[in-house]
């Protein structure tokens, strides 16, 4: 295959609506050209027979029995090259994306740790998660469930229907306490919000927009940090403290994004990771662009000074959100301006 496949991974916590999310878009003809991969922590697919009543042609399977995050086998990888190697002779063209749907108590890392052999294929993927919007707050008791939220590129307010038009801001506020870095999709509009929830992703960089300041219930183990650089970076610098991030946070690390510059490179630097799982850091942006260096932390159960110990120490000057960010420096005209933001 020649075009980029989108490899969605659906996850959110149990009831949140998954299953009704991803059953709503597999009715509608932007869902034509894919595959659904569906895996239940219990031993009947109960999941996968709802979607079979509207998924009509789309080619499914069933992972073995089990939370696909705990299962340390190549079941995953293999599923997905069956599927792209099936043939498909009332199709009109290769698959355009898979979705995997998650059980609700599956962890993304490990998830996309699985996918890492499939790494020579042409593959975008993005981890889609739901909030459940009169339930979210009790789930954020679940480490489960902040995972979920943390390491998602998109989170869908589910259930808007059955709570009062308030609710939706509240949620709304709830979400930016949880991952500023999301996208939110909270369009009372079912099938609007629908479409929004599997659109591709416009791009792969930090939105500066995602950065503004919002008010909410943050979840009460998950903190939020920004790491603005304080000091001209080698490139051996900054790998060695995001290692050393990784090593002494391990499985508290929930999801870290941002765009560093390093003396080595001309343009900025992407460097983003779903729990310890790190990208490869790549060039982003235009060479000599000025825009705004953050990363962003978000971990759970952290240490007062935790952050600060990590080697080299001096590199980044760590805030956690606030209302405003007292280290910003102006944007160039045009260009918004990343603020740190906080519970």
């Amino acid at each position: 295959m020649t075009d980029i496949l989108d490899f969605v991974v659906l996850t959110g916590f149990l009831g949140s609506g998954k299953t009704t999310l991803l059953r709503d878009y597999l009715g509608r003809p932007e869902a034509a050209d894919t595959a659904v991969i569906v895996n239940e922590a219990g031993e009947i697919g109960l999941d996968g027979l709802i979607l079979r009543e509207t998924a009509g042609d789309v080619p499914m399977t069933m992972l073995a029995n089990g939370c696909v995050c705990c299962q340390m086998t190549s079941d995953l990888a293999r599923t997905v090259e069956a599927l792209l190697a099936a043939e498909r002779p009332e199709a009109s063209g290769p698959l355009r994306r898979i979705v995997l749907e998650t059980s609700g108590l599956s962890k993304p890392g490990p998830v996309l740790r699985q996918l890492a052999s499939l790494a020579g294929l042409p593959m975008r993927v993005s981890v889609v998660a739901t909030y459940d919007a009169l339930r979210g707050p009790e789930a954020t008791a679940f480490e489960e469930a902040a995972a979920q939220w943390a390491a998602a590129h998109r989170i869908v307010l589910t259930k808007l229907d059955a709570g009062p038009p308030e609710r939706r801001d509240a949620a709304r506020a709830e979400i930016a306490g949880l991952n500023p870095l999301a996208g939110i999709v909270a369009d009372p509009d079912r099938g609007a919000a629908v479409a929004a929830a599997f659109a591709p992703l416009a791009g792969a960089g930090p939105d500066p927009a995602l950065l503004v300041p919002e008010t909410g219930g943050a979840h009460p183990r998950v903190a939020v940090w920004l790491a603005r650089p304080v000091v001209p970076l080698a490139y051996d610098d900054l790998a060695a403290w995001l290692d050393n991030l990784a090593g002494r946070l391990g499985e508290r690390l929930l999801r870290l994004k941002g765009l560093v510059r390093v003396a080595e490179a001309e343009r900025p630097l992407l460097v983003e990771s779903v729990g310890t799982l790190f990208s490869r850091p790549r060039p982003f942006g235009r060479p000599g662009e000025d825009g705004a260096a953050f990363v962003v932390v978000i971990a759970r159960d952290l240490a007062p000074g935790e952050l600060e110990g990590v080697a080299p120490a001096g590199l980044f000057r760590l805030a956690p959100r606030v209302a405003a960010d007292p280290f910003a420096r102006p944007a160039p005209a045009g260009v918004p301006r990343a603020e740190a933001v906080g519970p």
